[in-house]
């Protein structure tokens, strides 16, 4: 089925499903952003902090997909401050991408102890205004955070990408997240692959004939959040896609937000 599309506070369409290459070397990247986009994945998220633009870049230009069939998302280091600095920080993306703009360009974690985000905040809504993003927004803030800049500046993140999963649904947030219409993106959606063996998940895939990734994909999709899944195998990349053709039953989902107890598999922003 065709991967549906949320739409941002600017109007870019973000598909709902996206292609994460986080922990991907740089020599190994191409081949996988090729077969993902091949295989029907039309967003692409990588970061400056994961050291693969060039071979992310390399495997879109690869899949031959007309450009403005694609969402590109990376992001700026944490440690990345001052507008200069992150004027250049853009600029390198963007040839080590071999892009000539970007879809989404996110603040990668707030760093709240280095105390500067409301500044990172401004430089990426400049360069947006420059007119080579289409989207600005954060990865992992907490409504404070979120607070800060909003209260700073006026203007609300189009997108917050955060850890999400059964184990971690966020709800508080992602109610914070509507009510400054914030579109919310999972990142490590399968709980780093922690969820696969769960009990409850296995159960439910056994009783619909699906794996135990598209059970928690399948749960992502009914809650209307975006996410973005890795895999580096193509057999695993084209059935996390196959995904959204499955249809969980009101219990089914009643029993993955059960799982719900606030375990993480990444830092929590604030200590980051």
């Amino acid at each position: 089925m065709p991967d549906p599309a949320i739409r941002t506070g600017s109007g870019a369409e973000l598909p709902q499903v996206g292609f994460g290459v986080w922990q991907v070397p740089d020599d190994e990247v191409a081949a996988a952003v090729q077969t993902a986009i091949e295989s029907g994945y039309r967003l692409v998220d990588t970061a400056q902090g994961y050291a693969n633009e060039r071979g992310t870049g390399a495997g879109i230009h690869r899949a031959g997909v007309d450009r403005s069939d694609l969402f590109v998302t990376t992001k700026l280091d944490a440690g990345t401050f001052g507008y200069d600095d992150i004027r250049r920080a853009f600029d390198a993306s963007l040839e080590q991408l071999g892009l000539d703009h970007v879809d989404a360009y996110l603040i990668h974690w707030p760093r709240p102890a280095i105390g500067r985000t409301v500044e990172t905040w401004e430089a990426l809504r400049r360069i947006r205004d420059d007119g080579q993003i289409r989207a600005i927004g954060v990865c992992n803030f907490e409504p404070h955070h979120l607070r800060e800049i909003v209260d700073a500046t006026g203007e609300a993140p189009e997108l917050n990408q955060i850890e999400l999963h059964p184990w971690l649904p966020q709800n508080h947030l992602r109610a914070e997240h509507a009510r400054l219409g914030i579109v919310t993106q999972a990142w490590s959606p399968l709980a780093s692959g922690a969820l696969l063996d769960h009990p409850v998940v296995v159960g439910i895939a056994a009783a619909i004939g699906a794996e135990p990734a598209q059970v928690i994909l399948a749960w992502h999709r009914a809650r209307g959040d975006a996410f973005v899944v890795k895999s580096v195998t193509p057999a695993r990349i084209r059935s996390n896609l196959a995904a959204g053709d499955i249809r969980l039953s009101d219990d089914q989902l009643a029993a993955l937000d059960g799982l719900a107890c606030g375990r993480r598999t990444g830092p929590h922003p604030d200590e980051f």
